[in-house]
């Protein structure tokens, strides 16, 4: 009796145990549900979630997207597994073992009207070292929209090109003034536009000053440093007999010097004005600009008409024209040739001045803003016609409208400058005085 009771009591234990074991088993091992897809249980595997978080808050989940279909593929491009993102736009694929995986979503399966943003596009190379799950995550974003015509961005691209070329003709007047009058070849012009931006700034971030104020502030204050410059330096080497190309040799142990100084002073990064910077651009028909590159034109072709003008009207203007063509006879015929001189310098550097601050009211601030712009500045009076006021005006234009309108016709923004240096070259092997520029006899 006795053994066939523990017998049963033996038998009555064993059923319990197995039945708790197959009920603890049910709570750890549960069977996955469908939106799990095929993940391996304990080895690596990759999860790939598709969450629309356009125009929601980050404390907001987001909308998921389903039936999305992602595949993942070896390092050697053999295919690994495939899933479908479920109902919370999730899809798991299990791997192999670690190793360096990529994660293509098929655009196709995406809904109308939204793509895959950021810079990886579809694909997504992914490491995987450990075991366990490796989330990716594919951020969601609108379609790309219709971009404008041809004929649109053309016309907006010969615009900005007359805009900047307007800017590059106001420091090549100066330079040509220069030129013309006394025959240096100045290669720390660059840095008078570069000054022309530093004042700007200083009086309309430093002292407070509107934008238009402190822009007609560093015109005055450019023309001073131009005659103190021509008094300091350039007059005594005159006096003094010092040829062209030791002067020219000076203009860039000063650039260098300026540079220098402007990166001590200012500092190495590009810094804006309080006004101006940001500004939506309004249509005007085919064209669209913003109010700041209206007044840019404006002023740019007042100030360059009103130069013209006294140029070919004034005492004065007429004074240069005469040193410009034979300082020799215009000094045995009583003029004052440092003076004139030193006027062209005033309004020279003025000129340039102002094309910094225009320079500084269109982009930005920066130490080198003039020295970058230098080679187009050569390029614009070289392809015009040395000492030639409208020579340099006209190839001014020509620099600009080359500079904005290639980067329409498909060369690289970075290699938009190329444009306009390739046209110098190919005028000059055409015409080697320059569009408006004279033959002259050598030797």
């Amino acid at each position: 009796m006795r053994l066939r009771f523990l017998a049963l009591m033996a038998l009555a234990m064993g059923a319990s145990f197995l039945v708790a074991g197959g009920a603890a088993a049910a709570q750890d091992d549960p069977t996955p549900s469908p939106s799990a897809n095929a993940a391996a249980d304990d080895g690596p595997s990759i999860a790939v979630v598709l969450v629309d978080r356009r125009g929601i808050t980050s404390a907001e989940k987001g909308k998921p997207i389903p039936g999305v279909s992602v595949a993942v593929t070896s390092d050697t491009g053999d295919p690994v597994g495939e899933g479908v993102t479920d109902a919370e736009g999730r899809a798991a694929v299990g791997l192999p073992g670690s190793g360096t995986y990529t994660v293509e979503v098929d655009p196709e399966t995406l809904p109308d009207g939204t793509e895959l943003s950021g810079t990886g596009g579809t694909k997504r190379t992914v490491n995987v070292f450990l075991d366990g799950e490796t989330r990716i995550q594919f951020p969601i974003g609108d379609a790309p929209k219709a971009g404008p015509a041809f004929g649109e961005r053309l016309t907006n691209g010969t615009v900005s090109g007359i805009k900047f070329g307007l800017i590059v003709a106001l420091a090549a007047l100066g330079l040509s003034m220069i030129f013309g009058t006394t025959g240096l070849t100045n290669f720390s012009h660059g840095e008078l536009i570069t000054f022309g931006g530093l004042v700007t700034y200083g009086f309309n971030r430093g002292l407070g000053l509107p934008v238009l104020v402190a822009g007609l502030c560093a015109v005055v204050v450019s023309g001073a440093f131009g005659w103190a410059q021509d008094r300091v330096l350039w007059r005594p080497l005159r006096r003094r007999g010092t040829g062209l190309i030791a002067m020219m040799i000076v203009s860039i142990g000063l650039a260098l010097l300026l540079r220098n100084i402007y990166q001590y002073v200012f500092g190495g990064s590009t810094k804006s004005l309080s006004q101006y910077v940001d500004q939506e651009r309004r249509s005007y028909g085919p064209i669209n600009l913003a109010d700041k590159e209206i007044g840019i034109i404006v002023i740019a072709l007042l100030a360059i008409t009103v130069v013209c003008v006294a140029l070919a009207t004034t005492r004065l203007g007429k004074a240069t024209r005469a040193v410009s063509d034979n300082p020799a006879l215009a000094s045995s015929s009583g003029l004052r040739v440092d003076g004139v001189i030193s006027a062209v310098w005033i309004v020279g550097t003025a000129l340039t001045g102002l094309a910094g601050a225009l320079l500084a009211v269109n982009q930005q601030v920066e130490y080198q803003m003039g020295f970058k712009m230098l080679l187009l500045v050569f390029a614009a009076v070289t392809l015009g016609g040395l000492g030639t006021i409208w020579g340099a005006l006209a190839g001014s234009m020509v620099v600009g409208i080359m500079v904005e309108v290639s980067p329409v016709l498909g060369v690289p923004s970075e290699l938009k400058y190329v444009g306009a240096l390739v046209v110098l070259i190919l005028v000059l092997l055409i015409r080697p005085q320059g569009i408006l520029g004279r033959r002259e006899r050598i030797g």
